[in-house]
């Protein structure tokens, strides 16, 4: 089954899609689950890891959400701060109003990078975190992708726009905000005994070695994924992700 619903709360409305088997009054696990910068909640990558999640164990759930200004958002702004009052929100929507028991979380790229740092900024209410190229380097990325006309237009209080279906309004506040919270300065020992990082190879934006220094800092279990570029593109390697994603959030017995 899946339904689209709303989470109206602080001024927010924010666009959801669940994914759930047949009788979702089963439902005890529910994963959050977040994907890259300029994408929507109706992406194919969820939705393949929510059908073949909930096809082996009835008792999980997937939620995936609109990130600010993406999808059918309907603001117009874009600002990391945001996100992670988003994903808080959505949170606090699975445990009190879905109910669930046990919760985990998905990230992929900038929602792996919004995922660590609720955790730092929140707490860690999950069994278990999974991220998939993780955008720790986010500030790096984006810095590089700016032209000198497009430096001048932000320092002169203007806006630059990025984003593919839906083009995404960047302001210097958004670059500011993603300087001051540079996950690489922040620790994740606490979290690290749950936590799983899967990292191509192959991955233009986020250097591999970038993600295997920062997972060894923090002692957190890295995949290396041979061949893998930031997408995961090849079919057959993100059908081994999945399947490595899904084994850690509930081993076979």
């Amino acid at each position: 089954m899946v339904k689209n619903f709303d989470i109206n709360e602080q001024k927010y409305s924010i666009r959801c899609k669940y994914y759930c088997g047949k009788d979702p009054h089963s439902v005890t696990d529910i994963v959050i689950a977040t994907y890259g910068f300029g994408g929507n909640k109706d992406n194919s990558a969820t939705e393949k890891f929510a059908e073949r999640l909930i096809s082996k164990y009835r008792h999980f759930g997937v939620v995936v959400f609109d990130w600010p200004a993406h999808g059918a958002d309907s603001l117009n702004r874009f600002l990391p701060d945001e996100c992670v009052t988003y994903f808080d929100l959505a949170v606090n929507y699975a445990r009190q109003e879905m109910h669930a028991q046990n919760l985990y979380a998905y990230g992929t790229s900038l929602g792996g990078y919004i995922t660590l740092r609720y955790l730092t900024e929140h707490g860690d209410p999950f069994r278990k975190i999974a991220l998939r190229c993780p955008a720790i380097n986010l500030y790096d990325i984006m810095m590089a992708d700016i032209t000198p006309d497009e430096q001048t237009k932000l320092d002169r209080g203007k806006e630059i726009v990025r984003g593919y279906t839906r083009k995404i309004r960047l302001t210097s506040e958004f670059f500011d905000q993603l300087r001051a919270a540079d996950v690489r300065k922040r620790e994740y020992f606490d979290f690290a005994d749950d936590m799983l990082i899967l990292q191509g190879t192959k991955d233009a934006f986020i250097p591999f070695d970038t993600v295997r220094e920062f997972a060894e800092d923090n002692v957190i279990e890295l995949i290396r994924m041979e061949n893998a570029d930031h997408p995961f593109s090849d079919p057959g390697i993100m059908d081994l992700a999945i399947s490595k994603i899904i084994e850690f959030f509930h081993p076979e017995q």
